[in-house]
């Protein structure tokens, strides 16, 4: 090993000292009242404890912890409560919720995080917190990369986690330790003399990520380490953001109407550059449809480049198909006038699964 890369390794391993919380929390500052969760694990532990010492400094921000009984485990209950003494003693308040009705035999992580964020959520808006805090961390962000990476995910995927996300009008997502070792948060409760609990699902290697943290170990002295991905997150990030932002202004430009009925200029929209017409197709299906009927996390890729690839089709003159082409996508009813362009409204109910051509 180099003497640099000893150098970036003891670094990697020294305890979070107090001169860097400014910068961990720095988007604490702007927020009235910030919700903590808290696990109990050493990550979520180091933030609470990292959390409190930030704010001894800076009253102003109120933190309340919350930690989310799963009840899928009989110490869970326990567990929440030893949560709730260990935020006491840093003078913290803590709120617990429970995970309440049948859990799902498919896909149960998936279920548990999505139960985990409705609750923190019911849990700010009870309080009146504008923010909620979780810890992920850097190997966070490099499982998260591996994992989009091997989904086939496109540039927006790759960007993986933020450090600042919005969850809806008022409410915030932080992840102040986004740039921080799981090593260090080790290190630091160590030096200030706190324990932490362990999950057993952690180890689990039934779970998608479990399996992930291994692989990642064995790239690691290929030079595909956590630092490497989460480099990668960044920098799709910010392709990810001028995407967007590009995108932004051509909606603007090719988009008339509201949220009941767009239509997109369709000569427009075809000499738009084939990501930027996926994107423009996405904002106008996810404005669009009905928001019951929608998913969460937006357009499956595959289904998405489906559309926009018979749309390319559609809209090149010499195919002269435009004025009988019309598709469905996310509850939404998409069809070419007889100018040419792309009218987008919400599907009726009736018409659903009746269409043969539904993406």
């Amino acid at each position: 090993m180099t003497r640099g890369a000893v150098q970036r390794e003891a670094t990697l391993s020294t305890p979070i000292a107090p001169d860097e919380l400014p910068a961990l929390f720095a988007d604490f500052h702007d927020r009235t009242h910030v919700v903590l969760a808290v696990s109990g694990g050493a990550d979520s532990t180091a933030l609470m404890l990292l959390a409190a010492c930030w704010h001894a400094q800076n009253p102003q921000t109120r933190l309340t912890v919350a930690s989310i009984d799963h009840a899928l485990r009989p110490e869970s209950a326990e567990e929440c409560r030893i949560v709730s003494t260990r935020a006491a003693d840093l003078g913290l308040p803590c709120i617990i919720k429970r995970w309440e009705g049948d859990k799902p035999a498919a896909r149960l992580q998936e279920a548990a995080r999505s139960a985990r964020y409705a609750l923190l959520a019911e849990a700010a808006a009870e309080i009146g917190a504008d923010a909620i805090a979780t810890a992920h961390t850097l190997d966070d962000q490099a499982e998260t990369v591996l994992m989009r990476l091997l989904h086939g995910s496109a540039i927006d995927g790759l960007a993986a986690m933020r450090p600042l996300t919005p969850l809806s009008p008022g409410l915030g997502l932080l992840r102040p330790l986004l740039g921080t070792t799981r090593v260090r948060l080790v290190t630091t409760l160590q030096a200030a003399g706190m324990t932490w609990l362990e999950d057993p699902s952690n180890r689990n290697a039934r779970f998608e990520r479990v399996r992930l943290r291994a692989l990642l170990d064995q790239l690691a002295p290929l030079g595909l380490d956590p630092a490497r991905l989460a480099l990668l997150a960044r920098r799709a990030a910010r392709s990810s953001d001028a995407l967007e932002a590009i995108t932004a202004e051509r909606f603007e430009i090719l988009a008339q109407g509201d949220q009941d009925r767009l239509r997109l200029d369709g000569p427009g929209l075809a000499a738009c550059p084939a990501d930027i017409r996926l994107r423009i197709l996405e904002r106008a299906i996810l404005l669009v449809q009905d928001k019951s009927r929608g998913s969460a996390y937006g357009l499956r890729l595959d289904r998405l480049e489906a559309l926009g690839a018979a749309l390319e089709q559609a809209l090149d003159p010499s195919h002269g198909r435009g004025r009988s082409w019309q598709r469905s996508l996310g509850g939404t009813l998409l069809r070419l006038d007889r100018c040419g362009n792309l009218q987008v409204t919400r599907e009726p109910e009736r018409r659903r699964g009746a269409i043969k051509n539904k993406m």
